[in-house]
């Protein structure tokens, strides 16, 4: 691992939280995710199940867990399956864990070789009642046309063990996943902090002329000199009138004197996320108008940070995000009428269209629920998410004067839910008008 040893205890803390939200007499089995390929023989590089990784630690391609904690042999409540190395497998690719270290890293007494799971899963089978099974079940995720190894795990049991009865293992993490330890949070942080350093020597890098991909090169040195698995998601690039595109990440335009850059960004760390937006002068200094349009999305941040806390729900930050914002653009001229009836009418979406955040975790868009029985989820300790709220004036919008066209500004942090408030995970990234400025001041 590039990132210190996790304390196996996080993983036997975290199957003794999903065990028992297990029906009784059920086993749980929970698979890798695929090695993907790109074209002929190449791979991407591989990431892991997040429920097997957050219930076992095991960041190792033909993996499997399974779990029983009815079984009427100790040694069966829980296996852990890992693909044995032989001399091909050494040559090639390098070893694969020994038992001996899946169980160092699990906390996981009984470790198999792969090619025994059939044999071993058809002896508790016939004790048991039900399967859970894992599979990808984010709302953004579009599986349909595709097989996954979940897919093919869900296709084998059933044909094997068809008068089983089936639950969904997503289900229970779903919700153990969203309140996170003290172990998880300390990742967190740790990947924020990695996010400071890069986000500094992009500052200390940029000038006019450059390409933004080499805001992309400085970025990716730094956070994985320091340790970072790989980037959370393809990073956010984007100088000029492309920061008015939400998700741009072509990221190879020249960055022009005056304008200014949008870097959507965020570290993986020992597979926990980080999620950061910044905005900063391509030549060191803040033209009027980007000023004005920063400081608004940065009164509508720090109020909706304000709000982030226990006895409120999730909604309220997004709430007040509108209602700053929507005042803001009234002040500059940008929108007319009334602040009440704008917000009702939902005029501000012109310039802000989309939601004040995410939960985070391992998943950038974490899992977790928004809703319960159709009400706003109200906020609890330990919850993480991000507050990004943003304008973007399109460069085409002649209904505004000139001098605001193309502007584009999000500000984004990670904000973890306290019982006494909140903490800010990325509050170590400079984002004020003076401190990016005096940071840039060459």
């Amino acid at each position: 691992m590039r990132y210190e040893q996790i304390p196996n205890s996080l993983f036997i803390k975290n199957r003794k939280n999903f065990v028992s939200k297990m029906k009784p007499n059920t086993i749980a089995i929970l698979t890798s995710n695929d090695v993907k390929h790109n074209n002929a023989d190449d791979v991407m590089g591989f990431t892991q199940n997040n429920d097997l990784f957050y219930l076992s630690g095991i960041d190792q391609e033909d993996s499997i867990l399974v779990l029983y904690p009815d079984a009427y042999k100790k040694n069966n409540k829980a296996i852990l399956f890992v693909k044995e190395t032989n001399e091909h497998i050494k040559i090639w690719d390098g070893e694969k864990l020994t038992k001996e270290q899946a169980t160092a890293i699990s906390g996981i007494e009984r470790v198999e070789w792969l090619q025994d799971f059939e044999t071993l899963l058809q002896y508790m089978a016939f004790e048991a009642d039900t399967f859970y099974l894992g599979h990808n079940e984010h709302k953004k995720t579009l599986t349909a046309e595709m097989n996954t190894q979940q897919d093919r795990m869900i296709s084998w049991c059933k044909k094997r063990y068809p008068l089983h009865d089936y639950k969904r293992a997503a289900k229970i993490t779903r919700e153990i996943r969203q309140i996170k330890s003290e172990e998880e949070i300390g990742l967190m942080q740790k990947a924020a902090d990695i996010s400071v350093g890069s986000f500094k020597r992009v500052l200390k890098a940029v000038k006019p002329g450059m390409l933004e991909y080499e805001l992309e090169a400085e970025l990716t040195f730094e956070l994985l000199k320091n340790g970072a698995k790989r980037h959370a998601f393809m990073p956010i690039v984007a100088s000029g009138k492309n920061a008015c595109a939400l998700h741009y990440n072509t990221n190879d335009a020249i960055c022009e004197d005056g304008d200014m850059v949008l870097m959507d960004f965020g570290v993986c760390y020992a597979n926990y996320n980080s999620d950061t937006t910044r905005c900063f002068p391509v030549n060191g200094k803040f033209t009027d108008e980007q000023k004005a349009i920063y400081q608004i999305v940065l009164d509508a941040q720090e109020a909706a940070i304000k709000v982030a806390t226990v006895g409120h729900h999730w909604n309220e930050p997004h709430e007040v995000s509108v209602t700053v914002i929507t005042q803001g653009l009234l002040d500059l001229g940008l929108l007319s009428g009334e602040l009440e009836t704008l917000i009702s009418e939902m005029a501000y979406k012109r310039f802000y269209m989309h939601r004040i955040g995410h939960w985070l975790g391992m998943d950038v868009h974490d899992v977790g629920d928004y809703k319960i029985e159709g009400e706003w989820r109200a906020l609890e300790p330990n919850m993480v998410m991000t507050v990004e709220p943003g304008i973007y004036i399109s460069p085409d919008d002649e209904t505004v004067a000139k001098k605001w066209r193309g502007i584009g500004v999000r500000i984004e942090d990670d904000v973890l839910i306290t019982k006494g408030g909140n903490d800010v995970l990325s509050k170590d990234v400079p984002k004020t008008i003076a401190d990016i400025e005096a940071l840039m001041a060459r």
